[in-house]
């Protein structure tokens, strides 16, 4: 450990390039996080990206504390981490889907406590001013004014997916409960060693499915038809890259 312009630094390995061949590498330890002894090193690499994306909105905006009612809108890569977050944090977990595709999972395997189909009149009207917030991970355009009816008096929806057109809403929806439309994108270096340690703690662990370097691109094509449950991480020790 050395210093660097007054920073404190430590020397570690690298690939700079696309070869993948390490090399020493001076690091800022402002930027470093400790991954946790007992966890995984193929559950690190998900949670310091979808693990980080919903649990610091949660810290940032006071919502960790147990007992709160949460919706999560999206079942995907970063929605299933908001379900295992927020559950470990002891909060009642409704996920709200477009169609009931996805109920199983996140009912059976995910341990969530409700789902909402939202295309479903009754089942939005039934879970109307229910929830003390909504993760919004869809990354596509939609209407807000059927989630904000969900929200309690001061109920939050945080938005996380990244939409590339205008968002509408009528301002009554908003104003009627002092409702409050916000966003967060991954988090802070502090809030990344919270959420690592906090997932060690409560064995919080990514949906993921290994691979070798040789399927890359398959991978890659079944990301894009949606065919993946929820992270592929790549296992290069594990592949011949010769």
């Amino acid at each position: 450990m050395g210093s660097l312009a007054s920073e404190r630094t430590a020397t570690g390995w690298a690939a700079n390039d696309a070869s993948g061949v390490l090399s020493p590498y001076t690091y800022n330890l402002r930027f470093v996080v400790k991954i946790p002894e007992k966890m995984a090193p193929e559950q690190a690499a998900p949670l310091l990206c979808a693990g980080v994306t919903v649990y610091s909105p949660l810290k940032h905006f006071g919502l960790t504390a147990p007992g709160l009612r949460g919706g999560i809108l999206g079942l995907g890569g970063v929605g299933h981490m908001g379900v295992k977050i927020a559950k470990a944090m002891g909060h009642h977990v409704t996920v709200i889907s477009s169609s009931n595709k996805k109920r199983a999972e996140a009912l059976e395997h995910l341990r969530a406590d409700a789902y909402v189909v939202s295309s479903d009149a009754e089942q939005m009207a039934a879970a109307a001013e229910t929830l003390d917030y909504i993760i919004d991970t869809v990354p596509v355009f939609h209407p807000l004014e059927p989630y904000l009816s969900l929200l309690k008096l001061d109920g939050k929806i945080i938005l996380n997916g990244v939409i590339n057109e205008p968002l509408k809403f009528l301002s009554p929806v908003v104003m009627l409960g002092r409702k409050t439309i916000t966003g967060s994108f991954i988090g802070s270096m502090e809030e990344t060693q919270e959420m690592l340690d906090f997932c060690e703690e409560k064995g919080v662990t990514s949906m993921i499915e290994m691979v070798k370097m040789d399927y890359v691109n398959k991978a890659l094509e079944r990301l894009e038809n949606n065919d993946v449950r929820y992270r592929f991480v790549v296992d290069v020790a594990g592949s011949d890259l010769d």
